[in-house]
C-alpha cells in the first residue's frame, strides 16, 4: 500500500512545533551570532504607516493648499486615489487633450504589469495605445522616432531593470538629439520614458534596481521620480508636456500603498523645483521617492528623542535638480544628510554632497552624511537590510548632531 501524503496540516505542526534541544554545536553558534535581530520593544523600524504619514494628503483641504496648483484646481475638489490610479489618470488626460499623445510598451494593452494603463486601449483604440515587441532598444528607438516627428509618446519599460538594452538610443540618440541638429530645431522634446522602479520586498536581483543615478550624467535628459499619487498626476503631465526628453522612473511599492486626496482636475508640477516638506533648523535631510517615508518615520522619532528640528526636502527631479532650494536649506541649519535607495558608489547622494561642499563649506557644522543602499546587487532574502530603514536614518541624525 503506498504512503500517504502528509497533508500540509501536518506539514505545518513539523515545520513549525516548539524546538525542545538544540544541538551543543549549534546552541554555540546561536550565542555567538554576529547578526542583528528584533529587541523587545524596537520601534524604529516597523512598517510605514501609510495612513497617517504627513507625507501625503489625508484630507481634500491638505490636498487643495498646495500653492504649486493652479487657482482653479485648488478650488475644485479631490478623490483618494493610489498612485498607479493617479498615473492613469495623467495619460488618460493627456490622450484626451492632444491627440499627438501615443502610450506604448511591453503588455500594456491590457494595463501592463502594474496595471498603470488599464482601460486605456479600449477608450483610445490601438491606433494610439499599443503593446510593442520584447525589445526595450526598440520600442525607445521607436519613441525617439515618432518624437522627432511631432508626437508626443509615452513608451513604459516594464522594469527599470530592463532599461539597459535601451541605454544606447536614450544616451546616444534622445539626450543627444538637439545638440546635434543644430538650428534646424528638430528634437525629441515631448518623448517620456517611464519605468517601475526600486525594491518591492521580494524583487531580488531583476526586479529591485534604482538605476537613477547613470542617467543623471547624460545632459540632454530630465530625470524624475515622484513621492505621492498627487505628484505623480501633476509631474507626470509636466513631463509628457516639455520640450526635453524625460526619465520618469515610478517607485513600484508606492504603486498601491500610497493612497492620498488627489485633486480631479487635471494640473501641472513643475520639473526644475524641489519641495520642502517640513521645515526645521537644525538639520537638512534631502532625499526623493520611497526613502521620503522612512525619512519622515526617523526625523518623528529623532525630533522627539534629540529635541531638534529638521527639515526634510524631495528633490522631484533629480536631474537637473534644484541647487538653490538644497543650499538655501542647509546654510541655514548647517548639517546635511541624503539619503536614496540606490547604492552609494557615484550616486545622487555624491553629487549632492559634493555641491552643499563647494558652495555651502563655511556654513557646515558637520561633514556631509550619505546613507544610501550598499554597493551590492540586490539578494532576495536580503532587500529589506540593503535599503536605508528608520534606524541607519535615525542614526545619522544622533552622529550628524553630536558632531
Amino acid at each position: 500500500m503506498a504512503a500517504r501524503t502528509p497533508s500540509i496540516r501536518a506539514l505545518s505542526r513539523y515545520l513549525f512545533r516548539p524546538q525542545t534541544s538544540v544541538h551543543h554545536h549549534c546552541q554555540h553558534r546561536l550565542h555567538n551570532r554576529r547578526y542583528a535581530s528584533a529587541a523587545a520593544g524596537a520601534r524604529l523600524n516597523g512598517t510605514v504607516e501609510y495612513d497617517s504619514t504627513p507625507i501625503l494628503n489625508h484630507t481634500s483641504r491638505s490636498a487643495l493648499a498646495n500653492p504649486e496648483l493652479p487657482e482653479d484646481v485648488r478650488k475644485g475638489q479631490t478623490k483618494r486615489i493610489n498612485l498607479y490610479t493617479a498615473v492613469n489618470e495623467a495619460l488618460r488626460h493627456a490622450l484626451q487633450t492632444d491627440e499627438r499623445v501615443l502610450v506604448f510598451g511591453e503588455d500594456i494593452q491590457f494595463g501592463g504589469v502594474f496595471r498603470c494603463t488599464m482601460n486605456l486601449a479600449t477608450d483610445f483604440g490601438t491606433e494610439r495605445v499599443f503593446n510593442t515587441p520584447l525589445s526595450e532598444q526598440g520600442l525607445v528607438g521607436f519613441a525617439i522616432g515618432a518624437a522627432a516627428e511631432g508626437m508626443r509618446p509615452v513608451a513604459e519599460i516594464q522594469f527599470a531593470d530592463y532599461v539597459f538594452p535601451a541605454f544606447d538610443q536614450i544616451v546616444n540618440e534622445a539626450a543627444k538629439y538637439r545638440y546635434r541638429s543644430g538650428a534646424t530645431g528638430v528634437h525629441c522634446g515631448g518623448m517620456v520614458i517611464r519605468m517601475p522602479t526600486g525594491v518591492v520586498g521580494h524583487g531580488a536581483l531583476y526586479h529591485s534596481q534604482s538605476p537613477e543615478a547613470l542617467f543623471t550624467h547624460v545632459p540632454g535628459l530630465r530625470v524624475i521620480i515622484p513621492r505621492s499619487p498627487t505628484q505623480a498626476k501633476g509631474l507626470l503631465l509636466s513631463a509628457i508636456r516639455s520640450n526635453d526628453p524625460v526619465i520618469f522612473m515610478e517607485p513600484k511599492v508606492l504603486y498601491r500603498a500610497a493612497v492620498e486626496q488627489v485633486p480631479i482636475d487635471a494640473y501641472e508640477l513643475p520639473l526644475d523645483k524641489a519641495e520642502v516638506l517640513k521645515s526645521g533648523k537644525d538639520v537638512t535631510i534631502v532625499s526623493y521617492g520611497t526613502p521620503l517615508y522612512t525619512c519622515s518615520a526617523a526625523i518623528a522619532a529623532a525630533e522627539k528623542d534629540f529635541k531638534c528640528s529638521v527639515e526634510l526636502i524631495d528633490l522631484r527631479t533629480i536631474y537637473p535638480w534644484d541647487r538653490e532650494t538644497v543650499l538655501n536649506s542647509v546654510k541655514k541649519t548647517g548639517r546635511a544628510i541624503v539619503v536614496h535607495e540606490s547604492m552609494m558608489n557615484a550616486g545622487v547622494g555624491a553629487e549632492v554632497a559634493a555641491t552643499i561642499q563647494e558652495q555651502a563649506f563655511l556654513r557646515l557644522e558637520a561633514p556631509v552624511k550619505r546613507v544610501t543602499g550598499w554597493a551590492t546587487h540586490t539578494g532576495l532574502i536580503y532587500e529589506q537590510f540593503i535599503i536605508p530603514d528608520v534606524t541607519r536614518v535615525y542614526d545619522a541624525i544622533k552622529k550628524t548632531l553630536d558632531y
